[in-house]
């Protein structure tokens, strides 16, 4: 490794919905945030993957200003502490997520009186089998980013794969006279190929799989945004000046950021620029975009299924089952997809993993909350989950991490009563404030100014029955909130 050269940026990308992956991935709580491949999430695991401070700077993270406090606590569990969390107020693809980090990046060089950063940008939702494959392919991409190149990472195809762009591998690349190993122009850039396409570029040679990861320095990409996509990058432009600090995130201005264009980064710049280079690389790489893809991905049994959670099989073949909830007992299937939440079942041959994009189109249609939330839903506190609910009330389970203090806040048309289960609960109600341990309970009337705190070292688990006319959730008015929500 030179250790000559400056330190990259890397720039992780955690916007995405994963519809392709529901029940499991929903919009509130994506599948990057789920340990897919390892006992990490994959937003761990992508962070770690560039931990190593001689080489790569903090991380900065772009993402969906709803899954803030998820991004964060993730982080914060690996010990990471990312340069900044910055928050987008809308979804707008890639292009809009890297041309405001480069502003970002960009304006935090120059106020220290440094150079244009090198940026790396990742999508948060990869898997990379082989880690020293993927440092390699940075340092090869490093000197043809510096000297004005945007470099993209293009992956060996081991099949005729229709869910992935595909790049055409051109010339050597040459730059400032100095030949560049391990790096290629970027010939062409195909969208995601049909059947026959696929197999056709598989028999040709040369075509490599579009990884959606990139190098390149901020003004390069910012000088090209604004020669091929001006509006875009006038709009990201007002979107970061008029940015405001909201705790330890970086709100972009909400109006401007709206005037961007929902196009990718491919299709903006990488597909139209003269300056397109990629380097090959084989490391082990997954997009977990489908079902299909965590089963080719997965530990298979003698009988090529990958089995996991509480599942009972017999005489089953290459089959993908989780169960995150309770028993599945299968007999006698082949090629099947099934998915088990505590809340809805995904059942399908493997083959159609593309489709269930579609599918949450219908549910979406239909309004169905279970393509936006999970019963388990998260707060920067911790997480509440529905136990039960009927006409005029509902059970939920409350966990408030340590340290964790819910917003002081009252409801107009619903009484709450808690019941502690563990820990030590702090309790404000009306101009009171107690605590409650195990077994001891408080009744909160319709009404009441509350709160509740984690008064002690371990999490905090308590039973909420709440009773009412009327049990939603925006029936909530915060009068004082630690996490800027009022």
């Amino acid at each position: 490794m030179a250790g000559t050269m400056r330190r990259i940026h890397p720039v992780i990308l955690s916007g995405g919905a994963g519809t392709r992956l529901w029940p499991l991935s929903r919009a509130l709580f994506p599948k990057q945030f789920f340990p897919l491949a390892s006992e990490l999430s994959l937003l761990q695991e992508t962070a770690k993957r560039v931990s190593d401070t001689t080489r790569f700077a903090p991380p900065l993270v772009v993402c969906n200003q709803d899954h803030r406090f998820i991004v964060a606590e993730q982080l914060r569990k690996i010990s990471l502490t990312p340069s900044d969390i910055v928050l987008e107020p809308a979804a707008r693809n890639t292009a809009a997520a890297v041309a405001s980090a480069a502003l970002v990046l960009d304006a935090a060089a120059e106020a220290e009186g440094e150079g244009a950063p090198l940026m790396l940008v990742l999508p948060s939702d990869h898997v990379i089998a082989d880690a020293q494959a993927f440092r390699d392919a940075v340092e090869a991409a490093a000197p043809a980013a510096e000297a004005g190149f945007l470099v993209t990472f293009g992956i060996a195809p081991d099949r005729a794969e229709t869910g992935y762009g595909y790049i055409e591998q051109g010339e050597a690349l040459v730059a400032g006279g100095r030949e560049c190993p391990g790096c290629f122009r970027a010939a062409r850039f195909k969208e995601k190929p049909d059947r026959h396409a696929a197999e056709r570029m598989m028999a040709a040679g040369g075509w490599l799989w579009n990884s959606g990861m990139f190098l390149f320095r901020a003004d390069a990409l910012l000088d090209e945004m604004k020669r091929l996509s001006p509006g875009l990058a006038a709009a990201c432009a007002k979107a970061v000046k008029a940015a405001t600090r909201d705790l330890d995130f970086l709100r972009l201005d909400e109006r401007a950021f709206g005037q961007c264009e929902s196009v990718s980064l491919d299709y903006a710049v990488m597909e139209k620029t003269e300056r397109a280079a990629v380097v090959p690389a084989d490391m082990g790489w997954s997009d977990i975009g489908s079902w299909h893809a965590l089963w080719q991905a997965g530990k298979k049994d003698s009988a090529g299924n990958v089995l996991l959670g509480d599942v009972a099989a017999i005489d089953l073949e290459n089959c993908y089952i989780r169960s995150d909830h309770r028993l599945v007992a299968a007999i006698g299937l082949c090629d099947i997809t099934l998915i088990v939440t505590d809340d809805a079942v995904l059942a399908a041959p493997r083959g159609h993993a593309q489709d269930v994009k579609r599918l949450v189109d219908v549910l979406r249609g239909q309004n169905r909350d279970e393509i936006v939330v999970h019963s388990r839903v998260y707060r920067p506190w911790g997480f509440y989950q529905s136990l039960e609910a009927g006409d005029r009330f509902q059970v939920k389970h409350i966990t408030v991490n340590p340290g964790g203090r819910l917003s002081l806040q009252k409801h107009k048309q619903r009484a709450e009563h808690w019941v502690v289960v563990n820990g030590t609960a702090r309790v404000t109600r009306g101009d009171q404030t107690f605590d409650l341990k195990e077994n001891e309970s408080t009744f909160i009337p319709a009404g009441t100014a509350h709160r509740l705190e984690n008064a002690g070292a371990q999490p905090l688990r308590i039973i909420e029955v709440q009773s009412g006319p009327y049990l939603g959730e925006d029936d909530i008015e915060r009068i004082e909130d630690s996490y800027g929500r009022t």
